[in-house]
Parts: structure tokens; C-alpha cells; sequence
């Protein structure tokens, strides 16, 4: 199969980015556009998926705007210097299998942080990226009649505040982390999208149950 097509808008307010995964959705389910990955950066803002436990939320009024979507999982943070990824794949195409697909992007990060020197690992039960104890990427997926949305974002600054107003992904006691800070040199967020475009292509649509552990984990962002 071709490699995704790389799209990547810069910074951008959640909404437009929202309405831009829709639209991409629709062309996809009708077969006018190939799989594809948007590498970009947003306005800060919290997000989290549709539930009655808004808990993970903190006290309100929060210091940003909140976006309910449709993924799985509790809340999280969105903004400058963070990169989000966010895939518009055919499933039915790559595999029809949620969890793997989790697990392929997981282990797709790992990848990337190697790249840098670092040894990230998944957590069983946990959905996400790790460097030891500490969360340096999140992970939440939506499904429209196989066709996914939404996605990735990977900490590359060293500003983790936006993350302090709430508890990341529903998760007592976390300890975020990022790429500047686990490095110890300033990574900028257009150097880590180069990068993920380059992993994400190269590891596309490497999918199989044989090159991936599939147990299934919570779907938190």
C-alpha cells in the first residue's frame, strides 16, 4: 500500500482542525482521498471524549476552552508546543482491529523517541507512551464505520502547565514529561513533525498481529 499523505497546517484553533478532520473523513469514506496523517499544533484547550465522569476535568473554570469529542478517554491538554497527530485511516484496509491499531501507534512513538535516544515504552493497561514512570504521550482514537480520527500528542517543550489545571487522562499521581525536558535541549515542534512524518511513513501500514502485541488497554487519551 502507498504511504499517507502528510498534511501539515502549522498551528491552528481546535475547532478549524475539528471541522478539517470531519471534512477529511467524509472524502475518505467515499473513497476520494488515500489514508492520511495531519501533523500540527494547537491553541491551547482541553479536550475529552464523551462520558458522564467529567471528573478528570478539575475544578471548573478551567484556563482554556473544553472540546467534548469523540474519542475514548478522560481529559487531557492541547497547545504550543505539543505535537498532535491525527490519522484518517481506513481500518478495513490496514486492519480491522481497534486495539491494534492503539498499539501500532504507541509502538510507532517509541520508535520516533528512539530516534532521540530515548527508550519509551507502553505501559500494559494504559494507553499511551512512557519514559519510566512519566507520561510524554497521549493517545485517543474515534471510529466512523472504520474510519479513524483523532489521535496522538506528543509533549516537545518544556511548558507542561496546561496539564496542572487537571488530571491527564484521568490518571491520579501522573508525571508528564517531554522531549525537551527528557533530552536536555529544546526541541522545537516543526523538528519532532519532520520526524514523525519520516517514522510514521516508514513504519505504514506495518499493522500485523505478529509485529505488534495487541492485548487490548484502556482507551485513555
Amino acid at each position: 500500500m502507498s504511504a499517507p499523505e502528510i498534511i501539515r497546517p502549522g498551528r491552528i484553533a481546535y475547532a478549524p482542525a475539528l471541522d478539517m478532520q470531519e471534512a477529511a473523513v467524509a472524502a475518505r469514506l467515499a473513497g476520494e482521498i488515500p489514508d492520511r496523517l495531519f501533523l500540527l499544533e494547537h491553541e491551547p484547550v482541553y479536550t475529552i471524549g464523551r462520558r458522564r465522569d467529567r471528573s478528570s476535568l478539575g475544578a471548573l473554570p478551567l484556563p482554556h476552552p473544553v472540546e467534548e469529542i469523540n474519542r475514548g478517554g478522560q481529559a487531557t491538554f492541547h497547545g504550543p508546543g505539543q505535537l498532535v497527530g491525527y490519522f484518517i485511516f481506513d481500518l478495513q484496509k490496514l486492519t480491522p482491529d481497534l486495539h491494534l491499531f492503539l498499539r501500532w501507534i504507541e509502538e510507532t512513538l517509541v520508535a520516533l523517541l528512539a530516534g532521540y535516544g530515548l527508550a519509551a515504552q507502553r505501559r500494559e493497561g494504559l494507553t499511551g507512551v512512557w519514559i519510566e514512570d512519566r507520561k510524554i504521550a497521549s493517545i485517543g482514537v474515534g471510529v466512523r464505520r472504520w474510519v479513524t480520527m483523532h489521535g496522538f500528542a506528543l509533549n516537545v517543550g518544556r511548558d507542561l502547565s496546561g496539564f496542572s489545571a487537571i488530571t491527564p487522562c484521568g490518571i491520579q499521581g501522573v508525571s508528564m514529561t517531554s522531549l525537551s525536558l527528557e533530552t536536555g535541549r529544546d526541541i522545537t515542534v516543526e523538528e519532532a513533525a519532520d520526524r514523525a512524518a519520516h517514522v510514521f511513513t516508514e513504519h505504514y501500514p506495518n499493522l500485523s498481529p505478529s509485529s505488534l502485541n495487541s492485548q487490548p488497554s484502556t482507551q485513555q487519551p
